[in-house]
């Protein structure tokens, strides 16, 4: 009897989906409401209304705003004088003033030959019987013998990383600059500079473990070959990319990428060896075996309030707008939060007793109204609806994706992490693939490096470059100099 009730239900679901705008509004107006929806559709009919009374005002249309330029920009100053300073009773004129408009110019990249000379000393002197030359050695290169400097290296590396521009449209570009440097040799450059700057991203990987919250999300990316990579019939196959990050408002800010054949549990389990903190993630069971050794899971409470909104959208739930009102009311306590400590025009450090505080006073009682919501209508649905698997997905972790009300330091989702994917979904549409496993971790610690610089508000090509040019002779002991949250240029 559950079985057929279920598949009425979901049958009932799918011809709400079917309905148009017009025919869903007529039945939900013969639908029978109880007292809170009805207070509910009461404010919407208000807010309406005071929308239609204020659309009737004519509005002013927006002024677009003027470009303002930098003022640390180079000044290329052109005077433009007149044809004649002499007057027509023909004294000469004096100037009296001037008028100034700064325009927005730009120079293409520009090659240029870099020529290291080292000059040669020897004893001249007839008594000295000493025969000695004196050189002096030109520094060490992060690639050896390597015919391009590490500016060079470096835009490469942005152009490719951060631009997503393939190399060999990078190739046709410096083409036109009269160099001809073949897409092999530039993907011999990135290969190189990845394997080098791996010693850094493994550094940063065991600061990660150190920090008291982790985020973590993974997104697939396709690989050529490589170990087992390549089926039968020498098809594409699935890799992921694994991100942990460290919170938004953390003193670390870096970002570490993992390149890996899969999205089994031994992944994140291999990489988080060691960590003890807090994991913030989704649902996925990837991360399970994590919480049985000491982590703590933090849920992700967008990914609860999407599964509400989908059925909302597509209008396969009418009950779906009540726990989105809900969902609403969580984050404008948050919105809230962080206008109280960025609203100055210098932001104030976030004080986590302070943001716990206001979350107990205005979120607490709005999660357990959500709450009671939940186990209400779970009551009154079937196990195979769409709208049970939404509610199910809260109430299994709930304690998880409420974790944050007790913790300031915690954040209300995931979206942090998710932010740091952006990059590999734009390669993704630009390089289209990984050519193995090998050059997918090289591309991982690029990455990893160059986002991690821009969540510290550095300029990656000016961070890349210097590191570059000061890694192969940089102590061990003081690697940690060149990474993005202490580097300093040199």
């Amino acid at each position: 009897a559950l079985e057929d009730l279920a598949s009425l239900e979901q049958a009932h679901d799918n011809f709400l989906a079917n309905l148009s705008d017009d025919e869903r509004a007529k039945l939900i107006a013969n639908k029978p409401i109880d007292a809170q929806t009805l207070t509910t559709q009461e404010l919407e009919e208000k807010s309406d209304n005071q929308l239609g009374t204020l659309s009737e005002k004519p509005t002013k249309p927006k002024r677009q705003k003027r470009l303002v330029i930098p003022d640390n920009l180079d000044i290329h100053t052109i005077i433009h004088e007149p044809a004649s300073t002499t007057c027509e009773c023909g004294c000469q004129m004096t100037q009296m003033g001037q008028d100034v408009q700064d325009k927005l110019g730009f120079v293409p990249k520009q090659f240029y030959r870099e020529r290291h000379v080292c000059p040669k000393y020897t004893c001249r002197n007839a008594a000295c019987n000493r025969e000695r030359l004196v050189q002096a050695k030109t520094d060490a290169q992060i690639i050896d013998k390597s015919v391009a400097t590490s500016e060079l290296l470096a835009h490469v590396l942005i152009s490719k990383y951060a631009d997503h521009l393939p190399l060999y449209r990078q190739s046709l570009i410096y083409q036109r600059s009269g160099v001809y440097l073949s897409d092999s040799t530039l993907a011999d450059w990135v290969g190189r500079c990845g394997v080098q700057l791996g010693f850094l991203v493994k550094r940063l990987h065991k600061i990660m473990l150190t920090q008291p919250i982790v985020h973590a999300d993974e997104t697939p990316v396709k690989v050529l070959n490589g170990y087992g990579m390549k089926d039968a019939k020498g098809k594409l196959k699935q890799g992921y990319v694994w991100a942990y990050v460290t919170p938004q408002h953390s003193p670390i800010k870096a970002v570490v990428y993992d390149f890996a054949q899969g999205r089994g549990s031994e992944y994140p389990n291999a990489f988080l060896k060691g960590f003890k903190g807090k994991l913030v993630c989704d649902g996925y069971n990837g991360y399970k075996p994590l919480f049985g050794r000491g982590v703590i899971e933090v849920g992700c409470m967008a990914h609860a309030r999407r599964k509400f909104h989908e059925l909302h959208v597509t209008g396969q739930s009418l009950i779906s707008i009540e726990a989105l009102e809900l969902f609403q009311s969580l984050y404008a306590v948050e919105r809230e939060i962080d206008e109280q400590f960025e609203k100055n025009k210098t932001p104030l450090p976030r004080d986590a007793q302070v943001v716990r505080q206001i979350r107990q006073q205005k979120a607490k009682p709005v999660a357990d109204r959500l709450l009671v919501w939940l186990q209400e209508k779970r009551l009154g649905t079937t196990k195979n609806a769409d709208i049970t698997k939404a509610i199910e997905y809260c109430l299994k972790r709930w304690t998880a994706l409420t974790r944050y009300l007790d913790d300031g330091n915690l954040p209300i989702d995931n979206n942090w992490a998710e932010n740091q994917m952006r990059p590999w979904a734009l390669g993704r549409k630009n390089w289209l693939f990984a050519g193995s496993l090998e050059s997918g971790q090289r591309a991982a610690n690029i990455m990893s490096l160059i986002q991690s610089a821009r969540l510290n508000g550095l300029d990656p090509y000016a961070y890349l470059a210097d590191v570059l040019r000061r890694l192969p002779t940089h102590p061990d002991s003081q690697i940690d100099e060149l990474l993005p949250h202490c580097w300093k240029p040199s």
